[in-house]
């Protein structure tokens, strides 16, 4: 029997050898493929996040910066758009939004909307319960509403997270920073935006009756009652390791964090300066048989020196670790203002700075 020559055996192993590598390189790109940005509705411009109203279930992923350049502005999110009414919220109930939307770390600028006389407004006006809207920074905002109104979400059931808002927020009733009513969770949030109504304002949250989490705020807050630096209303589930600097300023029922609560708050704090006419307080303005545990107030820099639950402390005991350390904290101090240390919730600088959460 004949055996091979060395040239074709040598060229039938390079052979062998070229496949298998080819056939790698393709279940490499395989695989990658299924985690690309492709596998989602991408959005570039304004017209593209218009579009979203006629797809209320997809998987959305915001592929750059949005703002008063990119195209879309002018017909569909300035103060010209729609006669002056600006943008039209996304998921008008009964068609709430109920996908997915993954900002990616990227901005949403100069959104505008003026429809004092509508309710449910915002970027999105209903984010339904499951439904996802992670990574969104809506900056600049002008928005203002008449009832259920947010930077962010007029009133959201779904899931919030790594979520944060600036600008101008304002409306009647329920009006936040971020959500003007919450009955989902919100989590790893912040707003630094103005905030202004009547009733049941909050920095981040008019009303909450589910979950609010590792969240601030650091913006004002102005209004009637119900008036508080995080959440306006408190009415039911749980505000937990969360903080305002906000400052507030009411008539009724005004607090550093929650101007009424009638749920439970914990490990909390607030420093932001505080005046209102009655029921008011450094941390909560008024509890309705609700609990407040482990949490506090400034009562040097809120002007406040008592609140409906909550320890008050100066401000040198609030920047002294032992102080939440001794409150069963899950907090550990850190050399500089710039380190975090993720493996606990809080972070301080000891007797330099106030806490500060550690995804900061």
């Amino acid at each position: 029997m004949k055996t091979p020559s060395l040239r074709k055996r040598h060229y039938a192993a390079a052979t062998s050898v070229f496949l298998i590598m080819l056939t790698m390189v393709a279940l490499m790109v395989g695989m990658a493929g299924c985690n690309t940005p492709s596998s989602g509705v991408q959005i570039r411009d304004w017209h593209d996040l218009d579009a979203i109203k006629n797809n209320l279930d997809s998987e959305v992923l915001l592929m750059n910066d949005l703002d008063s350049t990119t195209a879309g502005y002018t017909e569909l999110a300035s103060p010209t758009a729609n006669e002056g009414r600006g943008w039209q919220t996304i998921g008008i109930w009964p068609d709430p939004f109920t996908g997915s939307f993954d900002g990616q770390g990227f901005e949403i600028r100069d959104l505008f909307i003026d429809r004092p006389v509508e309710e449910n407004v915002g970027l999105f006006s209903f984010v339904n319960e499951g439904a996802i809207v992670e990574s969104v920074a809506v900056i600049d905002v002008d928005v203002t509403g008449d009832t259920y109104v947010g930077g962010l979400a007029g009133h959201s059931r779904g899931n919030l997270s790594n979520c944060h808002s600036t600008g101008n927020v304002a409306s009647h009733t329920y009006v936040g920073g971020l959500v003007g009513e919450n009955g989902g969770i919100v989590s790893n949030s912040y707003s630094t935006a103005s905030v202004s109504g009547s009733f049941e304002v909050g920095g981040l949250i008019g009303q909450n009756h589910a979950n609010v989490r590792k969240s601030y705020s650091t913006g004002s807050v102005t209004g009637d009652s119900y008036v508080g630096g995080l959440v306006g209303w408190n009415k039911e589930g749980t505000v937990s390791n969360s903080y305002s600097s906000a400052s507030v300023d009411g008539e009724s029922l005004v607090g550093g964090l929650a101007g009424g609560n009638r749920a439970s708050v914990s490990n909390c704090y607030s420093t932001g300066t505080v005046t209102g006419d009655e029921y008011v307080g450094g941390l909560v303005g008024r509890s309705y048989e609700g609990t407040v545990s482990n949490s506090f107030w400034d009562i040097e820099t809120s002007g406040q020196a008592t609140s409906s639950g909550g320890t008050g402390e100066t401000t040198a005991e609030m920047k002294n670790i032992d102080t939440l350390s001794g409150a069963e904290w899950n907090i550990i101090a850190v050399a500089s203002s710039s380190m975090r240390n993720l493996s606990y919730i809080w972070n301080i600088v000891d007797d330099e700075t106030y806490p500060f959460l550690s995804w900061q």
